[in-house]
């Protein structure tokens, strides 16, 4: 059984995704096309188009291997019940700022113009991310008396899915003339100022 995972795990498709992945989020969708691409992984346009029949076909493929990516390593963080809040939130902050430190600005303002419904559905993920991971945690967190206890868990993380969809999308990231990943980090650093205890 493993031997047959790890075979699938190195199969071309699986190639194709790592490798669209990296090349997707460090140029743009538009920056990169299916030629490049075949040529940059060793392999013929034939296989290419197997796997993938289009280059938007690759992109769905790319977003679902990213959201399911950020959702392993959030659950393994979330998950651990050793490890006390201050750490696990601390670790849940760093991943957050590695998986968006992947994904260049170009990449996200490609994906709106060229396929504004899977962009719609990034925004769906991220924020079917934040809910169940930040509320577990917060949930913690206020068990352990280090999150407030005079607003609701579930209140809070509206504020937070508010927030980040007000101020991290390409409009609004461009006319602060920031990136997505300093706004994303900023949204949750102005939240956990408002939503942790104060030491005294």
């Amino acid at each position: 059984m493993v031997t047959s995972r790890k075979a699938a795990a190195d199969g071309p498709r699986e190639r194709i995704v790592g490798g669209a992945r990296r090349h997707f989020f460090a140029h743009g969708f538009r920056g990169v096309t299916m030629d490049e691409l075949a040529r940059e992984l060793g392999m013929s346009k034939k296989t290419l188009y197997v796997s993938f029949p289009g280059k938007r076909d690759l992109l769905h493929a790319v977003i679902d291997d990213k959201a399911a990516a950020i959702d392993a390593d959030l659950e393994r963080i979330t998950s651990d019940r050793d490890a006390p809040f201050e750490e696990r939130l601390a670790r849940l902050l760093e991943c957050f700022r590695t998986h968006a430190g992947e994904i260049q600005p170009s990449f996200v303002r490609d994906v709106r113009r060229e396929a504004p419904e899977l962009f719609e559905r990034i925004e769906r993920l991220r924020a079917d991310v934040l809910e169940r991971h930040f509320g577990k945690l917060l949930e913690r967190g206020r068990r352990d008396g280090l999150v407030r206890k005079d607003i609701p868990v579930k209140l809070l993380i509206e504020v937070l899915l508010g927030v980040m969809s007000s101020v991290v999308n390409p409009q609004k990231v461009e006319e602060l003339g920031t990136t997505p990943k300093v706004a994303m980090l900023s949204v949750l650093a102005v939240f956990l100022e408002g939503a942790l205890v104060r030491k005294k």
